[in-house]
């Protein structure tokens, strides 16, 4: 498709990107205010920025942010106590319609920077049209109010994986369906998990022949990964290996789903939402239709 190499930059660069005349019908949403309301709302809801990171290709048309955050103040204990993994947020954007924007909070492994983010997890994604650049701040917000909860499930999840031997053998199978069935590797990808599983860049505090390590050498390779498909990818890795390792164990992603404990604010408006195959749409209300959302069992 004719784009350079992604690669790190700056904040400013993405704010002096040119915004794209895509005609009436398409809605830009500029990477500029997408940084400063995710700062801002970061602010507001007492969370430390600990880290900015920023990706994008040639002329920044896709770009993505991600952010290690961490409360000022947390009453939970487990989160209060955790030293391995820290929270993160993130968004991806693009100013050449290949992909809506996204935004999700997730986790990262302090040793490594290498994220977590599930794929049951509630993600916005909205397509650039209608009112899509108003709408992103209740969006962005609507995150950070679950961050505790979506970081507690990490948790748990890296507490199940390491408990979880996994073979040198069973690993390469499982990169084998993650390559041709899933289309979440690339073949640089699957280069760069070989040397890890052979000699790992980083300790993660398990056997090499486990769940977390594996779990781990994947998510280094997906830091490869170009900043439209980092996000999705992560979530698709994460979702894949819990339902296949995690099921095995009798640990499900979530057998009923309770809206009572899934909060999405729309300034105090009612809307009309479907629910299937573990998205939510909005049908009708105060924001346009076509909003999708991933779901996230909170637990009873």
């Amino acid at each position: 498709m004719g784009y350079k190499k992604p690669t790190e930059t700056t904040k400013q660069y993405l704010t002096a990107a040119p915004l794209p005349n895509h005609g009436k019908s398409y809605t830009v949403i500029p990477h500029q205010k997408v940084i400063n309301k995710t700062l801002d709302l970061l602010e507001q809801a007492n969370f430390e920025v600990t880290r900015e990171l920023y990706r994008a290709n040639m002329d920044a048309r896709v770009a993505q942010g991600i952010y290690h955050i961490k409360p000022r103040y947390t009453t939970d204990e487990q989160i209060r106590n955790e030293d391995e993994l820290g929270m993160m947020f993130a968004w991806t954007n693009s100013y050449d319609k290949s992909v809506r924007f996204q935004c999700a909070i997730g986790g990262y492994v302090m040793v490594c920077h290498n994220g977590m983010v599930c794929g049951d997890m509630m993600t916005f994604a909205r397509k650039h049209t209608g009112t899509a650049d108003s709408e992103i701040e209740s969006q962005i917000a609507n995150q950070i109010k679950n961050a505790e909860v979506y970081f507690k499930k990490i948790l748990d999840t890296r507490d199940n994986l390491r408990s979880l031997p996994l073979t040198k053998k069973e690993q390469s199978e499982m990169l084998g369906r993650l390559f041709f069935d899933e289309n979440v590797l690339e073949i640089s990808q699957l280069t760069c998990i070989k040397n890890e599983m052979e000699e790992p860049s980083y300790d993660y505090n398990c056997d090499q022949e486990n769940a977390w390590a594996f779990y781990n050498h994947v998510t280094h390779a997906l830091k490869k990964a170009h900043p439209r498909n980092w996000l999705s990818d992560s979530q698709k890795f994460h979702e894949f290996i819990t339902a296949d390792l995690l099921g095995s164990m009798g640990i499900k992603k979530g057998d009923d789903f309770d809206l009572d404990k899934f909060e999405i604010s729309m300034d105090n408006n009612e809307i009309d939402i479907e629910i299937e195959d573990g998205t939510i749409e909005i049908i009708d209300g105060p924001a346009s239709p076509g909003i999708e959302y991933n779901l996230i069992h909170l637990g009873k």
